[in-house]
């Protein structure tokens, strides 16, 4: 996704958490994946505000509020990468703990 759609992906995910209380997971794929890399600066996203934080800075916010955050793990071998270059709080996805919470119908799922 580009980084505006990354950003309000995390935007709303700030929102779930800080304005309704609820519990936030996100699985990390394909670009998003640079999120999760502590090696690659996040791009800035200009707001309404004036303030231009990026994807990535929400993303940390995220983790320091309790959100559950993995990336695909077929990004790592395909990035050529490890998870020594993962933020810290962010693991590997287990692909069949995440099918089950997108099975699962008391648990809402979306998609950026």
């Amino acid at each position: 996704a580009n980084p505006q759609t990354q950003a309000m992906a995390m935007v709303l995910s700030l929102m779930s958490i800080k304005k309704h209380n609820k519990e936030v997971r996100i699985v990390l794929c394909g670009a998003a994946g640079d999120l999760a890399d502590k090696n690659i600066e996040g791009v800035p996203v200009k707001r309404p505000n004036g303030e231009s934080p990026s994807a990535k800075d929400h993303l940390e916010l995220l983790i320091k509020l309790g959100a559950k955050v993995e990336i695909c793990p077929l990004y790592l071998p395909n990035a050529s990468k490890d998870e020594s270059v993962l933020l810290e709080g962010i693991t590997v996805a287990k692909p069949p703990l995440v099918a089950a919470r997108l099975l699962d119908k008391d648990y809402q799922n979306l998609s950026f």
